[in-house]
């Protein structure tokens, strides 16, 4: 089960720290990943971090400014947005698939989201 926590209303410009906690025995066998989807748009890939933390993947909407995080002790990822826009606004879902590299892909489990949204 993944329960995802941190969305709410934000000016442009501001920030959220997005949390998504997976009450799974081995955290660390899977690769996680945040998704997010927009009224009346398709779901679309956001980031994906490796099992270990060291890889990162991010959209290219997303790049320099969203930082995507996991600790494995607390079986935790994390997705830091900084500098957010309007059309950032949207659903956001954590995904997690077995395996060790970060993926941009297909995943198996999903959490039930978290509304973003960006007043201008």
């Amino acid at each position: 089960q993944l329960q995802a926590s941190g969305g709410g209303l934000v000016q442009a410009g501001g920030s959220l720290r997005l949390s998504c906690a997976a009450s799974v025995r081995t955290f660390s066998t899977y690769v996680m990943g945040w998704f997010r989807q927009a009224p009346g748009k398709a779901r679309e890939f956001v980031a994906t971090i490796s099992w270990n933390g060291y890889s990162a993947n991010y959209a290219d909407s997303v790049k320099g400014r969203f930082a995507i995080s996991r600790d494995n002790a607390k079986n935790t990822v994390y997705l830091q947005m900084n500098s957010l826009k309007p059309e950032d606004s949207a659903v956001y879902y954590c995904a997690a698939r077995y395996g060790t590299s970060a993926y941009t892909g297909s995943y198996d489990y999903w959490g039930q989201g978290t509304q973003v949204t960006v007043s201008s």
